[in-house]
């Protein structure tokens, strides 16, 4: 049965699933009832909606239906346009989700529906966590992994290059303060080789790339405008999520972020359904492992490297992965602003610019020089590490963050949150180990990543020497409320452990 109902907008936006409201007596005529899926149809358009019953006609009369904003983008409607609603049947990928939950292997077509109802928004929350959550707790099977690569790339624009080697590099992640990608993308750019990087904002971090990025331009220009940077440039830093390359991985990853998961089968899925997607044909891979990032051992490492290079021979992209050790954070700052500038010292080589941050981006940039075979092998970190020191880095960069609608980068204009707070060694000794996870924890806390000025600075690191009283890292956050969470956190959590 179908109705003609007054579209009313509520203002309120969901952030992705689409969803209507019906008051209760149009509701019980069409005999639609709560969380039922309904079809709205206006002039040349439909979009498929999660119904909400309203019990109150102060909040929708009957005659009306109340739409959420991205109904009204999805039909270009407005007040008062008649719309016709209907009920209709639920997507075909909720067999899939059941399948994946009673653990057994979804095939390719079931797969690929599933991820083109996820690009349509065509799942409830709820429907897709549990996607997201079988995953996680069942695991996916090597064919798993490859149909949903192929069915991300399937359902997304490809970037097309004349050039015949495209390279890219990506790390797992894990780590905070690894914002390598800043400075590692422009030492290979500045080489004249072609490196189109998209990347996430932060899951489980204080910062993404992407995050870190945005601090110095935007990240989530158009796909016409990627194309015309990339001409200039030779290469960008961009949220993956603005362009339709692999559509379904931000809107998975939206579901993992408050989770605070990352299960490695969609993990190897997401990177790799990008890297095609952006037309890679060379990556390398770094998978740092440790007691607190997500590959804890080497057994674990190997196995995962050898299920990177099984993917990618799949795909056809040349793949070398780089097994690092990773016991504390790379670099001092960590959150957007804090990480921002330090890789800005790195690139315009300050005196006080994080070694271990400018030693790991000329590492990784030699590993690319080495995989393309533009250097013999062994032979690339030292030509990366010329490019570095000599400036032609920060040029590439500085073009990049002006074709990506940037002003030139000024360290001065890097503002620092202001309410702070030293965190103090109890005692004298030597830095055993510091925590990943406490030291990610404290910098959310403070309000990282949402509040890019917001975060920690460390002052010491694994080896140092310290004494009773003295600084190990600064605490930042906007309010005294965010900083008082932070400074709990700091206590609660034994960050440092000193022999």
């Amino acid at each position: 049965m179908k109705c003609h109902l007054k579209a009313k907008d509520v203002d309120i936006s969901t952030g992705d699933p689409k969803i209507v409201l019906i008051n209760h007596k149009d509701a019980q005529l069409l005999d639609i009832h709560p969380m039922d899926r309904v079809s709205i149809d206006y002039k040349n358009r439909s979009v498929t909606a999660i119904a909400n019953i309203a019990e109150s006609e102060k909040t929708i009369p009957q005659g009306s239906i109340g739409l959420f904003e991205e109904v009204l983008a999805a039909l270009n409607a407005k007040n008062n346009n008649k719309v016709c609603v209907h009920l209709t049947s639920k997507p075909k990928s909720i067999h899939a989700i059941k399948k994946k939950i009673d653990g057994k292997e979804l095939k390719y077509e079931e797969t690929l529906q599933l991820v083109k109802d996820i690009v349509k928004d065509n799942l409830s929350t709820i429907e897709l966590t549990s996607y997201v959550t079988a995953n996680y707790t069942l695991g996916m099977k090597m064919k798993e992994i490859l149909d949903l690569t192929n069915a991300m790339i399937a359902t997304g624009d490809i970037l097309k290059h004349k050039s015949k080697i495209i390279a890219d590099l990506h790390s797992i992640g894990g780590v905070p303060g690894n914002r390598t990608t800043l400075i590692a993308t422009p030492i290979v750019v500045a080489a004249g080789i072609i490196m189109p990087k998209t990347s996430s904002r932060a899951i489980t971090s204080p910062a993404g790339t992407a995050d870190t990025m945005e601090v110095f331009c935007p990240v989530d220009i158009s796909l016409s405008e990627l194309k015309k940077v990339l001409k200039k440039v030779g290469g960008f830093i961009l949220w993956g999520g603005s362009i339709n390359l692999a559509p379904a991985d931000e809107k998975i990853i939206r579901i993992e972020s408050p989770l605070s998961i990352d299960p490695l089968g969609q993990m190897l899925a997401s990177i790799l359904a990008k890297k095609k997607s952006v037309g890679a044909t060379h990556l390398l891979t770094e998978i740092p492992v440790g007691r607190d990032t997500k590959i804890k051992n080497l057994v674990e490492a190997n196995k995962l490297k050898k299920d990177f290079e099984y993917l990618c021979k799949k795909l056809g992209i040349k793949v070398s992965v780089w097994i690092t050790k990773s016991e504390e954070p790379i670099g001092n700052g960590i959150g957007p602003i804090l990480e921002a500038i330090d890789c800005l010292k790195v690139l315009q080589n300050h005196a006080d610019a994080p070694k271990d941050l400018a030693e790991k981006s000329i590492e990784m940039a030699g590993l690319v020089f080495d995989l393309i075979g533009k250097t013999k092998k062994g032979t690339g970190k030292k030509v990366a590490e010329e490019i570095l020191r000599s400036g032609q880095a920060y040029k590439a960069f500085v073009k990049m963050v002006k074709a990506q609608g940037g002003p030139t980068p000024d360290i001065k204009k890097l503002k620092i949150a202001k309410c702070c707070f030293n965190y103090k060694s109890d005692k004298s000794g030597r830095i055993k180990d510091i925590d990943n996870k406490a030291i990610s924890k404290i910098a959310r806390m403070a309000g990282a990543p949402l509040a890019k000025n917001a975060g920690l600075y460390i002052y010491k690191h694994i080896g140092d020497i310290v004494k009773k009283g003295e600084t190990l890292f600064t605490v930042y956050a906007n309010t005294e409320d965010k900083l008082r969470y932070a400074r709990q956190v700091s206590k609660e959590m034994k960050s440092y452990i000193l022999v």
